[in-house]
């Protein structure tokens, strides 16, 4: 058992891994993790399936019968990511059960070619919850301007969400407001208000892109500065009397998640964002590496306020820098949109040439 990760679990932050492969599945690593790290859920994206099937050779027997079938690449992938999600879902069905459906989630994202298409997304989002069959699995939704109402219309249906690229405490708010307002319809229409959701909000992306135009004393601080207000925002949207009056119907907060928070630069602390965002009532997913090194030597020493702490000092020390925080935000949550298409059009064209090449044997 860690020392660090207990730590953690006891402030009242779910520590979430960012990675799945169905060799963790296999050979017992996930199940470790929840058993000794107080892992209690994970996310996956376009991106860390790129990698393990393109890396990989666990999805090749299962893509190889797919292709026999002549099953599309696209519905092929999701096909395999549904198999391991619910495999994963369920050895996190004791935490779901235990914490009333507050913890123990595992996420699969809608096709990121629908990031600007409200309603494909929607339809997809339905889909691929009644076709997963679990409750303790969100589907990933953009917090794109677009995906907004798709995520409204998510909750409305029922469907639990995670609303994913965010980047700006004002973003962060936008998809709270989408939340609320499908719980709100909910009530209005007689339906039960208890459909859970978090809100990612990216963390490192920040400190990688502002580096090069920051002085030493402020490179690598962007990223936390900005998850303490979106956390500031989050604690005072739960106390506000709109959130209070959903709570006498049952409903339960759109928790704040602090993601993309593996350290980038070589020189700063591999802990740094699990150490600098511990927070109640939130949740960090961190990507295996970052789990390890904070399992081995990670400490909390302190947690964020209500107040935002240091948070608007350092970023007006930062705007005075010369860097311009709310162009950014959009810009890197345009850039993480083409990101995860890129990387959605590499995982299709590998599933494509792994089930020609399986075909042709």
């Amino acid at each position: 058992m860690s020392a660090s990760t207990a730590a953690l679990s006891r402030v009242g932050q779910s520590l979430w891994l960012d990675n799945i492969t169905r060799g963790m599945l296999d050979d017992g690593t996930l199940a470790g993790y929840i058993r000794d790290l107080h892992v209690t859920g994970l996310t996956s994206n376009p991106s860390i399936y790129n990698v393990a099937v393109k890396d990989t050779s666990f999805y090749d027997e299962a893509l190889a019968a797919l292709g026999s079938k002549k099953i599309a690449a696209e519905e092929a992938f999701f096909a395999i990511a549904i198999e391991d999600l619910t495999r994963a879902a369920d050895l996190f069905r004791p935490v779901h059960d235990r914490t009333s459906g507050i913890d123990g989630w595992v996420s699969l994202e809608v096709s990121p070619r629908l990031a600007y298409d409200t309603a494909a997304t929607l339809a997809q989002a339905r889909a691929l919850h009644a076709r997963a069959g679990r409750p303790n699995l969100f589907i990933k939704i953009p917090g794109t301007p677009e995906g907004l109402p798709a995520i409204e219309e998510a909750i409305f249906a029922g469907v639990p969400v995670n609303v994913t690229l965010l980047f700006t405490p004002g973003q962060y708010l936008a998809a709270s407001e989408a939340y609320l307002r499908g719980v709100e319809r909910r009530i209005e229409a007689g339906l039960s208000p208890q459909v859970c959701s978090v809100a990612s909000l990216f963390i490192s992306r920040w400190d990688t892109a502002a580096a090069k135009s920051l002085p030493p004393a402020l490179v690598n601080r962007l990223g936390i500065a900005i998850g303490e207000v979106a956390y500031r925002v989050y604690r005072d949207l739960l106390s506000s009397d709109r959130f209070e009056r959903l709570c006498n119907f049952g409903a339960v907060p759109q928790r704040i998640l602090f993601a993309s928070t593996g350290t980038k630069d070589p020189h700063a602390s591999d802990c740094l964002y699990i150490e600098g965002l511990a927070a109640p009532n939130s949740v960090n997913t961190m990507p295996e590496k970052t789990l390890h090194a904070f399992a081995d030597h990670g400490r909390v020493t302190a947690t964020l306020s209500a107040g935002g702490g240091m948070a608007d000092s350092t970023l007006f020390e930062i705007e005075r820098a010369g860097v311009d925080v709310a162009a950014l935000g959009a810009k890197l949550q345009k850039d993480g949109a083409d990101a995860f298409v890129k990387s959605w059009d590499e995982l299709i064209a590998v599933i494509e040439a792994k089930s020609r090449a399986a075909s042709a044997k």
